[in-house]
C-alpha cells in the first residue's frame, strides 16, 4: 500500500491524501476496533450506499446521511414505510437510489432480528475477525475468505446490497483488520487498541 507524508511530517495510508477529511477520517476512525451496534450498523449501511461510488462521496454526505436515517437507529430505520422512502429520495443531502434506501430498511429489520439471534451486531459482526494473518498482510485486496463468509452470512439472514467487497471495506473500517500500510504512523495504534480491545463474544 502506498503511503504520504502530510505537512505535519506523519506518514499516512496513501488512499488518504486525496482531502482533509480523509485524512480526519482515517486518522480518527478508520481501522479503530468497534463494538457499538449503531455505529456498525451504520457502516454497513454506508458501505452499501458507496456501491459503485467513492468514499469521498459517502463520508462528504455522512451527516446527512444521520440525520435522515435518525442517526442510524436501526429500530427507528425499521419502521420506516412508503412514506420516509419519499422523503429520502426527495433528501438531496444523500444518495438517492430507490434500492439502497429500501436495502437499508431491510437491513435495519434483519438487524433487529440478527441481535434477538445473537445477542448483538458486534458479536456476530466479530465472530468474522480473521484467525490468521494473510501470507503477505500488506498485499491491497478487496475481499478475503473472511468477508466472502459475512457476506455470504448476511444474504442467507436476508440482508441486501452487502457483498464480499462491501464486507471487506466494513471490516477494514471498523478495525477486524488492520490494513494501515506498514510505514503508515498509526499503524501501531490500531494494532494498541486491538489488542487491548475486548471482543464481544456470541
Amino acid at each position: 500500500m502506498s503511503v504520504f507524508k502530510g505537512e505535519d511530517g506523519k506518514t499516512r495510508c496513501g488512499w488518504c491524501s486525496a482531502t482533509e477529511q480523509y485524512i480526519d477520517y482515517h486518522d480518527d476512525e478508520w481501522g479503530y476496533p468497534v463494538d457499538d451496534d449503531i455505529r456498525l450498523f451504520e457502516k454497513i449501511c454506508l458501505e452499501s450506499f458507496q456501491s459503485g461510488l467513492s468514499w469521498r462521496t459517502i463520508l462528504t454526505k455522512r451527516e446527512n446521511f444521520r440525520k435522515a436515517f435518525k442517526g442510524f437507529d436501526y429500530k427507528k430505520v425499521a419502521k420506516f414505510t412508503e412514506k420516509d422512502i419519499l422523503r429520502l429520495l426527495r433528501d438531496e443531502g444523500i444518495i438517492r437510489h430507490r434500492g439502497k434506501i429500501e436495502s437499508a430498511i431491510n437491513n435495519a429489520k434483519r438487524a433487529i432480528e440478527l441481535i434477538e439471534e445473537t445477542g448483538s451486531l458486534a458479536a456476530f459482526f466479530w465472530s468474522f475477525e480473521p484467525k490468521k494473518k494473510r501470507s503477505n498482510p500488506f498485499e491491497v485486496v478487496a475481499t478475503t475468505e473472511e468477508s466472502t463468509a459475512l457476506a455470504k452470512a448476511l444474504k442467507k439472514r436476508g440482508w441486501k446490497f452487502v457483498g464480499p467487497t462491501t464486507a471487506y471495506a466494513f471490516m477494514q473500517a471498523m478495525g477486524l483488520v488492520n490494513d494501515h500500510a506498514k510505514e503508515c504512523s498509526h499503524r501501531a495504534k490500531a494494532d494498541k487498541l486491538r489488542k487491548a480491545f475486548q471482543k464481544p463474544s456470541l
